[in-house]
């Protein structure tokens, strides 16, 4: 029996809590409804006054006590009182004492007098002022309970940007162990010496190296998540010259969203300096083409085939198949999405896009309907010299003959994943690229209902082949940090914003078209690795930049055709089309295919070069 006591008390303790904010509303309502009186009658009492209370009182109670279970004043807890809770209280009180007025004029006017205009004022204004502080004394007395000691702990920090993210940072830290803001820095001269919550503007971000300085503190927190990635670099350069620690609060999408919260407070990266718009999906029309249907994607462990594998299980597919020659990339990544996406099947399948009978097998057993084809060889030196047949083999060969397995089996659409570096290319990898581009295309005629097309864009932060990781590893060993040349430039983007863009790619293409993603503007490399030495909290004093001179096949820029001239606008903002190129005679694609079946060739660049004409090797 003693047992189950605790369990019953909390089974009835919610009933118990209502009940005792119930009889609390009732005592002061009575409370309110008596000083109403004394105040009107400066505190003197006659017989008449007096029966004229008690009378009304019983009445009062009734009427008052039938709205607010009609306003559902009870719902919420004391503990989270908000100024929801007091609109609430304002409504079934105004109510109640308009219904009391009524009633009250229309009873009692006889024996005992009308009851005072002026009472029937005041005793609302009052039981507003007891319910409504009543609730929020509860609440304000319950938290310094709970964490008035934490004011004085935790590492204080100097919070850069002093708006609606700075102010809820203050707040949601107020219950922290590890944080406490000590003051705030803001451009904006209005908000200069003024305070958010007790909290100091001591000044604008130029100052934050005086203000640490003279307040002791070791870290900021970059607290504008919502302001172009120049103004958060500014900061973030000011504060690590200043010698601090560098934090920022989540993006505010994700704040707004409700995933997280502003006090998830992490380092600074370069997807905060290099932060670009949203992607916008046509999420409906995605879903139509997606759900319930297979779809393959090749190069699946990678960094753009893996997050296009994430991308696409938001749409409810049927079953995808994960096609991937690394096979511990491929564990991986079947284990990562079964983690994430256990409802949907998943097929992980270890094959080369360049082998026949493996594809012509895993089209037969799984019928896909679309296919993206990520698989690629990427690195530019390693494939200009000793490798530039394995590119060929792979980029080419491969494309051919995975499009030729999705032609017979009915695909619907294969995309091919191209890069920037297949314009005008200069090196053995953009070359095989863009003579993937032209084979798919002539491959076209006789494809049946299966629909080619292709998408170009630059590199993407974190992928497996771009210049970031070489940067971290380099910083990590103490430097140098090696650049090409200082004034080489690239596009970068984000691998999310990449493979939403492959599939808003892939719902508009009608077949033929050269997809081109917005990449916004190019970003000088040499910026890039100060930015990243910048944020391992290092000077360039301490990890040199060293220029070690442009690598055999590397332009100074790379290039999209983005422009007027040379594309086509689509719905979409972020993509274009090429404007399409003359027909290529069936010959040619006689003539390589010819050349893709020999062992290794001899003059493989002047090969690529009769086939390309725009091939330009060892141009930079």
């Amino acid at each position: 029996m003693l047992r189950l006591f605790p369990s019953l008390l909390r089974r009835a303790r919610p009933g118990l809590l209502r009940f005792v904010a119930f009889s609390y509303d009732l005592c002061v309502l009575a409370l309110a409804w008596v000083l109403a009186y004394s105040l009107r009658f400066n505190f003197t009492w006659t017989r008449e006054f007096l029966g004229q209370c008690l009378s009304a009182l019983p009445l009062m109670l009734i009427v008052h006590a039938s709205v607010y279970q009609v306003f559902g004043l009870y719902r919420g807890l004391w503990r989270y009182a908000s100024s929801r809770d007091l609109l609430r209280i304002v409504g079934a009180v105004s109510l109640g004492a308009l219904l009391t007025a009524v009633l009250v004029f229309m009873l009692y006017t006889s024996n005992t007098g009308h009851v005072p205009r002026s009472v029937l004022v005041l005793h609302p204004m009052l039981l507003i002022l007891f319910m409504g502080g009543g609730r929020f004394a509860y609440r304000l007395a319950r938290e310094w309970r709970q964490y008035g000691h934490l004011d004085m702990q935790g590492e204080r920090v100097l919070v850069i940007g002093a708006g609606s993210a700075g102010a809820r940072l203050v707040r949601e830290l107020r219950t922290s162990l590890d944080w406490q803001v000590a003051a705030f820095l803001d451009d904006d001269p209005g908000k200069r010496g003024r305070e958010i919550h007790g909290i100091k503007v001591h000044g604008s971000i130029r100052e934050v190296g005086r203000v640490a300085a003279a307040l002791d503190l070791k870290h900021v927190v970059i607290a504008l998540p919502g302001v172009a990635s120049r103004v958060r670099r500014r900061a973030m350069e000011l504060a690590v010259g200043a010698g601090l620690k560098v934090l920022t609060v989540p993006a505010l999408e994700d704040i707004l969203s409700g995933r997280i919260t502003v006090s998830h407070l992490r380092q600074i990266d370069l997807e905060d300096l290099l932060k670009r718009e949203a992607v916008q999906l046509d999420e409906s029309g995605l879903s139509g083409m997606l759900s319930e249907r297979v779809v393959l994607v090749t190069g699946a462990g990678g960094s753009i085939g893996s997050e296009l594998v994430r991308q696409i299980a938001h749409f409810r597919p049927r079953r995808i198949v994960l096609y991937e020659h690394a096979e511990f990339a491929l564990f991986e990544m079947s284990e990562t999405f079964r983690r994430e996406f256990p409802e949907i099947p998943v097929c992980a399948v270890v094959g080369d896009v360049k082998d026949e009978a493996r594809l012509e097998g895993v089209f037969a057993a799984h019928h896909p309907d679309y296919v993206f084809h990520a698989a690629a060889y990427k690195h530019v030196p390693l494939m200009e010299d000793e490798n530039a047949w394995e590119a060929v083999r792979n980029n080419v060969g491969g494309t051919r003959a995975l499009a030729l397995a999705a032609a017979r089996h009915g695909v619907r659409k294969m995309v091919l994943i191209s890069t920037d570096k297949a314009i005008n290319p200069t090196n053995v990898m953009g070359c095989t690229k863009r003579l993937a581009e032209m084979l798919l295309f002539s491959l076209a005629e006789g494809s049946g209902k299966t629909r080619f097309l292709a998408v170009r864009f630059g590199n993407v932060l974190g992928s497996n082949g771009s210049v970031i990781p070489t940067f971290q590893r380099q910083i990590a060993q103490g430097g140098p940090v090696t650049v090409t040349h200082p004034d080489i430039t690239r596009y970068f983007m984000l691998i999310p914003e990449a493979a939403q863009l492959v599939l808003q790619a892939a719902l508009m293409g009608e077949g033929g078209e050269i997809f081109l993603l917005d990449m916004g503007e190019p970003i000088r490399i040499m910026d890039l690795a100060r930015d990243m030495i910048l944020l391992s909290g290092h000077t360039e004093a301490e990890i040199p930049i060293q220029i070690t001179g442009l690598r055999p096949g590397e332009k100074l820029y790379e290039e999209l055709l983005a422009d007027d001239e040379t594309s086509l606008p689509t719905p979409h903002a972020k993509l274009r089309i090429a404007k399409a190129a003359p027909p290529l005679p069936a010959q040619w694609r006689q003539e390589l295919e010819t050349w893709l079946a020999q062992p290794r060739p001899q003059n493989i660049k002047a090969e690529l070069k009769k086939r390309v004409p725009e091939y330009q090797p060892g141009s930079f």
